[in-house]
């Protein structure tokens, strides 16, 4: 049994039990989660899709974990003309586990 939700403007895949890192949302370590935007939901003989979510459909979880990730490096070079910068940036995530998806 899966199902794909959206949040954070992108879809990702989640079983009962799984941990992902997603675009960083309000709340502590603990506190519960629903995602309500499910794009399509499989119980492994049949399969409902959303048009564009499904209605009855919900997806709970809690929060793991919120941080940061690893620094990446921005860098932006012209040859020849002497310009370079450098910028780093660590994008902020919340890590959850899916408790249980409801349809």
């Amino acid at each position: 049994m899966y199902a794909i939700i959206k949040t954070g403007g992108k879809q990702y895949k989640v079983r009962q039990g799984d941990t992902l890192k997603i675009e960083k949302l309000k709340g502590l370590k603990g506190n519960e989660v629903q995602f309500d935007d499910v794009l399509m939901y499989s119980d492994g003989e049949n399969v409902i899709l959303g048009e564009p979510v499904i209605d009855s459909a919900v997806v709970m979880a809690h929060i793991v974990d919120q941080g940061k990730s690893k620094k990446i490096i921005v860098f932006k070079y012209k040859r020849r003309k002497g310009y370079r910068r450098t910028k780093g940036h660590r994008q902020n995530f919340t890590a959850v586990t899916i408790d249980s998806i409801e349809v």
